[in-house]
């Protein structure tokens, strides 16, 4: 196949908002800004379904591969697929356009420089998950701070520059690191080419210092605990479809990088830190959905909650086997629907009410009843009810963790009780009770476009509770290779 499908897809979103820079918004201009700015998103989607109808399933090699010299002998422009990378693309192209959707009255001012924020960092998103060289890589994964650096500092809440700072500094000086090693990994193969990083391998007394630096990045991006701090504040004052964009995709590629690279180039130094990942993703798991209980405001509760779901992810990776790396990416995918769901669910309130606060709300079951029909269907997707997309993921991880470590999966599983604590507390305390509030009576219920919105969200959530089939058959090929290539990497080293 001669098209560049994967270019295209990467650059698509950067010519929508070369577009989008030469039109000025003003109140006349902002409906046309929106519709150029989804016309690009969808056109975008639609390549993306494309590019999963032409993949082909039964293979782990990467595919729509296109190759470019950058900088002679150093940097070559290389990008392509496999199971593991091709659906964290369609969740990002399914993501971004119903972000810009949801742009109604929450965004007056300098819409169009908003909007070219947004489709800009999708362009460095999708970058990150089809690159095959690690300086691209590299690139891609840093200059997504950008955009959401700004969509915090210039559209975020009261203390949106503090949070934007913290959020930019937190992740620029964990992927220093990174740089540092991906220099290093240079000098002592020769190679920044992953493809050839996998066949040649890394030399086993240089493994553990590159996998920690490459881990003190991606433990900041995922976020792991102890590093964790910068995301509840960054969620609490972005706007809502910043919330969006770092919880459904911003945050899976960190996980994504822990099974690209942590896996595939330093297997030794896996193993020999993966009690440090157990502990790290249980204390994730328990301490933070502890923290969730005690949150009064929603975006919180609901970052918290993240932070909980993400240390089930890292916990199923590093379990090393088969079912748990194909849980954590099915639950990447899963809590990257139901995470934006939430916070879309969180805006529509916030925009008819002003407040975050749980206690503002309370009775709005008979005032808006499809909204609390949907927000019933997210929140129980989000502690991982059996029928939601939710509890297939999460059944893989503890499935493959009670195989690797009975006690890790224990204290893992009472994570599930906790997170069904503070998510069926967080909707009787909206949704039912007493309506004590006047002012609720006023509220209107979901409008076209937010049900259009929710409802796009909610099928999948449904869909691939039921029916796991399509994403798992995509995956299965490439994580079963993965693994043969990382056990052959262990045993060849005795």
């Amino acid at each position: 196949m001669n098209f560049p499908i994967l270019s295209s897809l990467i650059l698509l979103p950067t010519i929508g908002a070369f577009f989008l820079f030469f039109t000025r918004s003003s109140e006349k201009s902002n409906n046309t800004v929106k519709y150029v700015a989804l016309f690009t998103s969808f056109v975008n989607f639609f390549l993306s379904i494309y590019l999963w109808v032409l993949f082909d399933h039964t293979t782990s090699e990467f595919q729509f591969v296109e190759e470019r010299v950058w900088i002679k002998n150093f940097i070559n422009y290389k990008v392509g697929v496999d199971g593991i990378s091709i659906l964290f693309i369609l969740l990002t192209t399914f993501i971004t356009p119903l972000c810009i959707l949801s742009i109604n009255n929450s965004i007056k001012n300098r819409l169009s420089e908003f909007l070219i924020a947004v489709l800009i960092m999708e362009s460095f998103m999708i970058g990150v998950f089809c690159s095959l060289d690690l300086v691209i890589f590299y690139l891609f994964f840093e200059a997504g701070l950008i955009p959401m650096f700004l969509i915090i500092g210039i559209w975020g809440g009261a203390r949106r520059v503090y949070s934007a700072f913290k959020f930019f500094l937190y992740t620029l000086l964990g992927s220093v690191l990174m740089l540092v090693a991906i220099i290093s990994i240079y000098w002592i193969t020769g190679t920044t080419d992953v493809v050839e990083l996998y066949k040649i391998g890394i030399d086993v007394k240089y493994q553990n210092l590159l996998w920690l630096a490459f881990f003190s990045s991606f433990a900041v991006k995922t976020p792991m605990w102890p590093v964790h701090t910068w995301l509840p504040d960054a969620h609490v004052e972005a706007p809502t479809a910043g919330s969006v964009l770092l919880a459904a995709i911003l945050l899976k590629m960190a996980g994504y990088g822990f099974i690209r690279f942590s896996l595939g180039l330093f297997p030794d130094a896996s193993e020999f830190f993966t009690p440090l990942i157990y502990a790290l993703s249980v204390i994730a798991i328990i301490f933070t959905s502890f923290i969730a209980l005690m949150q009064e405001d929603m975006k919180k509760l609901i970052a918290y909650s993240s932070v909980a779901h993400m240390g089930f992810v890292t916990l199923g990776i590093f379990t090393l086997q088969q079912q748990g790396i194909e849980g954590s990416i099915i639950q990447m995918i899963s809590h990257g629907l139901v995470a934006a769901a939430l916070f879309l669910c969180v805006g529509v309130v916030y925009d008819r009410m002003h407040s975050r606060l749980i206690n503002t709300y309370g009775g709005i079951v008979s005032i808006i009843p499809k909204y609390s029909v949907l927000f019933m269907l997210f929140t129980l997707a989000a502690l991982g009810l059996p029928g939601t997309s939710g509890f297939v993921g999460e059944f893989l991880i503890l499935m493959a963790a009670f195989k690797d470590n009975f006690l890790v999966a224990v204290i893992a599983s009472l994570g599930v009780i906790i997170g069904a604590a503070y998510m069926l507390w967080l909707y009787k305390r909206v949704v039912f009770g007493k309506l004590i509030n006047n002012d609720l009576k006023r509220m209107i219920d979901l409008n076209k476009s937010e049900l259009f919105i929710l409802s796009c969200l909610g099928i999948p959530i449904l869909f691939f509770g039921f029916y796991p089939d399509p994403l798992i058959n995509t995956i299965e090929v490439s994580i079963s290779d993965l693994i043969e290539m990382y056990n052959y990497k262990l045993v060849s080293k005795f």
